[in-house]
């Protein structure tokens, strides 16, 4: 029995490395390609080997196209639509937990039946109000919604959690003096951390990868965000793939840091760490 619950760990474990080295045939072809030139990227048959290595690529991201401002437009709107996700998500979530108002149980249904509604079918309603405010071309499209509700997930989210912490909590804090507010911002936030974590993060990666909504609001270049940025890398002369792919990883990288640094906090919040 041992010896076969052995070969079955081991089975497991050589599927999962197949499915690794599948699921990794990509990051590496997008690697290999960003160090060849022009030409051996286009060659046929295509090959994963690099002859002629060309790290100059990555210094060409920058000097074709401006590069460096697509990453600080992207961190600015980023930043600061998750700044207002975390912050009105999780008020609105402690209002629905936390607070004794009259239909709450309803408000709260609408909000989750709101996350069943494509977002495409709201595209043009939201573009002739921005028009009528006199926003389009700005980063206000893509940065005020996240102060409105943060969305109806991260409402939901943080309005889960806080339901869980004990009204008993809630009931000494009111004894030792505290107001509603006082006790969301000191005892409920850094209580509620795994899930800011949680938010920020997934708020991050979406508006970092955004597309849509940048390409409808912003029509200068110089306002783009790197989602944007890396379209440019295909141009009327063919596309510039080796670049692309060099300027792809560039982009990729402050997203990996930010998911492995937020996992770690999360998981240290997680254990009460």
């Amino acid at each position: 029995m041992i010896g076969c619950g052995r070969r079955h760990t081991r089975a497991v474990y050589l599927l999962l490395t197949v499915i690794a080295i599948i699921a990794l045939i990509p990051f590496v072809w997008s690697v290999s390609t960003s160090l060849k030139s022009l030409e051996d990227a286009y060659a046929f048959p295509p090959s994963l080997t690099v002859d002629d290595v060309r790290w100059s690529n990555y210094g060409d991201v920058f000097e074709k196209l401006p590069f460096g401002r697509f990453l600080l437009n992207s961190a600015v709107i980023a930043l600061a639509a998750v700044t207002g996700a975390v912050v009105t998500s999780s008020m609105a979530g402690y209002a629905l937990a936390r607070l004794p108002m009259r239909g709450k149980r309803v408000w709260f249904v609408l909000l989750v039946a709101s996350l069943m509604l494509p977002s495409q079918v709201l595209l043009i309603p939201h573009f002739l109000m921005y028009e009528s405010l006199g926003w389009v071309g700005t980063y206000k499209p893509l940065i005020v919604p996240a102060w409105l509700g943060g969305g109806a997930f991260n409402v939901f989210l943080f309005r889960q959690y806080f339901r869980s912490i004990a009204m008993d909590v809630e009931e000494a804090a009111v004894l030792d003096g505290a107001t509603r507010w006082q006790f969301y911002r000191f005892v409920l936030m850094p209580m509620a951390k795994p899930v800011v974590v949680a938010v920020a993060v997934l708020s991050l990666l979406y508006h970092w990868q955004a597309f849509l909504n940048p390409l409808l609001y912003l029509s200068d270049f110089r306002k783009y965000p790197v989602s944007l940025g890396l379209r440019m890398y295909q141009t009327m002369a063919g596309t510039w793939v080796n670049l692309l792919m060099a300027a792809s990883l560039i982009a990729v990288v402050p997203m990996v840091i930010v998911f492995f640094v937020g996992f770690r906090v999360f998981d240290a919040g997680r254990r009460g760490d």
